[in-house]
């Protein structure tokens, strides 16, 4: 029995190079599930946020270089009745995402129950490993 090196052909590279492209593929489809998921997880924590009036909480979903230095007077006496999510977040690309939500409020000295569609604009920040809320808090 004698023992022949085989030498690879062109079916191994084009095999070696297939199975190369389906795991690139697999991880970058595994990176944007988790930015997909990652989205979905601060939507909701805004959301509990906003819910529970903890607006200084709902602040550290901007940008950083868009925050108020304070919370501005509007939040005072401010309360949320309901926070109902309209449109679910919708992926535009990579980094770039939309939801629409419907908020109802009142502030506690008018006791009138008034209500707003809030847009919100999400942006993924790769050095951050986060999303950010551009469009900016509601506008009560």
């Amino acid at each position: 029995m004698s023992l022949r090196k085989r030498s690879a052909g062109p079916g191994t590279a084009v095999l070696v190079l297939s199975l190369v492209g389906l795991l690139l593929g697999g991880c970058a489809a595994v990176e944007k599930d988790k930015r997909v998921l990652g989205l979905d997880a601060t939507t909701r924590a805004y959301l509990a946020a906003l819910r529970w009036s903890d607006f200084e909480g709902a602040v550290a979903f901007l940008p950083p270089e868009t925050r108020p230095q304070e919370l501005p007077g509007m939040f005072t006496d401010l309360r949320i009745t309901r926070y109902e999510v309209l449109r679910p977040p919708v992926m535009l690309s990579e980094t770039r995402a939309t939801q629409t939500v419907g908020i109802e409020y009142l502030y506690e000295y008018r006791q009138i129950v008034e209500k707003i569609t809030d847009r919100q604009s999400w942006r993924w920040d790769d050095e951050a490993q986060t999303w950010w809320l551009e469009s900016g808090l509601p506008d009560f």
